[in-house]
Order: C-alpha cells, then sequence, then structure tokens
C-alpha cells in the first residue's frame, strides 16, 4: 500500500490487522491491511460481511480490494461503538441491549452457509465442532499455564484437558446457527442509529448460547450479576422454542470455556505480541469463572483442579 497524506492510522485489534481512516473531502473509507493472516482477514472477512449485508445486518460494504498487495478498502462505520457509548453517564443501557438481542436473533435466523469470496471462490461457513472448541480452550494451558504454574505442568495440563473434553462432551444443543464468536459491545457501533457489527471473519455455525455468553460475560464490559441475569432473562423470553434447562447448561458452560480461552489468548498478546495491557483484563476473566463455576455440576472437576492451583481465584 502506498504512502497517502490523506490516511491516518486509526487503533486497530487484537489481530494481525492495521486499520486505516482515508478520508476525501466528505467521504471517508477504511484501510484493512493484512499480511500474516490475509485470507481470514481480507477475503473470509469480507465473505462474512456479505452474508450478513444480504440478510439485512449492518456489517461494512467493501468499495475495493487489492490482495495482491494485502489490503482491502471498506465502509467507514465511525468510532461510536457501543463500549464508547455506555462510558457515558445517563446512559439507559438496558434500552441498547435490547436492540443488541434484537441483532442476534436476527443472525440466529441466518440460513446461507455458502458465499463466494470476492476472488469468486465459494466459501463454506465452517461448524464450531468439539475439536475446535476444545483446541481453544487449551489456549489457557498453551499460554496462561506455561507462565504462571510453577510446579506440576505437565500433571495439571493432562488433568485440565480431559476436564474440558468431559464438559464439551456435556453440551446439549445442536450446532445449527451463524455464531459470530466475539459478539460484545466493542463489535457493536451505532451507525446513523442502527446498529452495525464489525470483526466478523470468524463466524462459524455452532451453540445458539455462545454468542449470548459473549455479550454478556464480556470480559471488557463489567456489569452485575442482576444485570447479566436481567439481559439473559430478555433474552429466553423471545425463545419460543428454547429448552431452557438445556439453554442455560450450554450457556454457563460455553462462558467458561470461552472465558478460559481468552486468559491464554490475552496471555500470548502481552507475551508473545508485546501488548502487555491485555493482562489488565484477565482477573475479570477469573471473575467471570468464579461467578459461573458453581453453577452446573458439570463444573466439580474443573473447580477443584482451580481452586487447587489458582486457590485466589476461584474460592
Amino acid at each position: 500500500m502506498k504512502s497517502d497524506s490523506n490516511l491516518k492510522e486509526i487503533k486497530g485489534d487484537a489481530s494481525f490487522r492495521k486499520f486505516f481512516r482515508k478520508k476525501n473531502k466528505d467521504f471517508s473509507s477504511i484501510i484493512v491491511r493484512s499480511k500474516k493472516e490475509k485470507k481470514k482477514d481480507l477475503l473470509i472477512y469480507d465473505a462474512i460481511n456479505k452474508v450478513l449485508v444480504k440478510n439485512d445486518i449492518l456489517a461494512p460494504i467493501m468499495y475495493k480490494e487489492n490482495y495482491l498487495n494485502n489490503y482491502i478498502e471498506i465502509q467507514d462505520f465511525g468510532n461510536n461503538t457501543l463500549l464508547k457509548i455506555f462510558k457515558r453517564k445517563k446512559i439507559d443501557k438496558f434500552f441498547y441491549f435490547k436492540k443488541i438481542i434484537a441483532l442476534l436473533n436476527k443472525l440466529h435466523l441466518i440460513k446461507d452457509r455458502q458465499i463466494k469470496d470476492f476472488k469468486g471462490r465459494k466459501y463454506t461457513i465452517p461448524n464450531y465442532d468439539k475439536k475446535i472448541l476444545i483446541k481453544e480452550t487449551n489456549l489457557f494451558c498453551d499460554w496462561y499455564i506455561k507462565k504462571n504454574l510453577e510446579k506440576n505442568k505437565k500433571n495439571f495440563n493432562q488433568k485440565f484437558k480431559k476436564i474440558v473434553k468431559k464438559i464439551v462432551d456435556n453440551l446439549k444443543m445442536k450446532n445449527e446457527v451463524f455464531v459470530h464468536r466475539d459478539f460484545h459491545i466493542s463489535n457493536l457501533m451505532l451507525v446513523n442509529k442502527k446498529l452495525g457489527i464489525i470483526d466478523n471473519q470468524d463466524a462459524l455455525i455452532g451453540n445458539r448460547a455462545y454468542d449470548l455468553a459473549s455479550l454478556i460475560d464480556d470480559v471488557r464490559f463489567k456489569t452485575s450479576s442482576e444485570f447479566k441475569e436481567k439481559i439473559y432473562k430478555y433474552f429466553i423470553r423471545n425463545q419460543k422454542k428454547a429448552k431452557y434447562t438445556e439453554f442455560r447448561n450450554d450457556f454457563e458452560i460455553l462462558s467458561i470455556l470461552r472465558n478460559l480461552k481468552i486468559i491464554g489468548i490475552f496471555t500470548r498478546l502481552a507475551y508473545r505480541d508485546g501488548k502487555k495491557d491485555y493482562l489488565k483484563l484477565i482477573p475479570y476473566c477469573w471473575g467471570l469463572i468464579d461467578n459461573r463455576i458453581n453453577e452446573n455440576k458439570t463444573f466439580i472437576d474443573l473447580k477443584m483442579l482451580l481452586s487447587e492451583n489458582f486457590p485466589s481465584k476461584i474460592k
């Protein structure tokens, strides 16, 4: 990508991508640049955005691609993430969460499983199978345990992986809906009074409870247990076919597995990529796990293992 005085780098996310705002008179766009993971960050990102737009969900439209030179140019949604909006005083957060739940329900109605990418090739949205879920959860061992457990790492890892497999086997619902996989208020934007969604490249076909767990037990945005339950109940009230016991079981399992994964990812970001600020978020991840771990008998062995090795985290 050539140097351009109209380009201004903007804050990115945890990926290898870089983002630039391009301004020309009254029009602005975003340049997304990626070299290391460019298939996912450019090709698949745009393909998933096309699926969303096809289903009347606001996602960035691509204006131009230059895959050879590692970038695409997409629609600019501005700077108003819901996270920024929620930091303002006198905001009725539940008003927005009701809108978010409506968007989540819309995501769950998506039937498209295939789309052509901008190279004309068919992209099929993969299934969020047990292997992927287990591999992601094991990032906790690969990074956090490696850095933070002084003794018996091998023994801990063996026990942890056996327990995680057992927990995953206890999931009740099918993988049958579009799952964003990073569905939280940092990736939701207010665009002309409508909710838009970004960071869509990791979408899979998975469990109906996953994105709700991501939204409610959001590591970047602290809320009370009462508020979390209020959002959960609002979602459930709008589900006509939900088997409530099964849904609650899967919601709790996926919340804990997701936050174990996040602890691993944040540790990796800090030590591999030099993004030390992510370490500040890990204590709240532990709090979210601690908050859920007593709610389901499936977690008895996991709680024992974690509380033995991290007694200050799991009580």
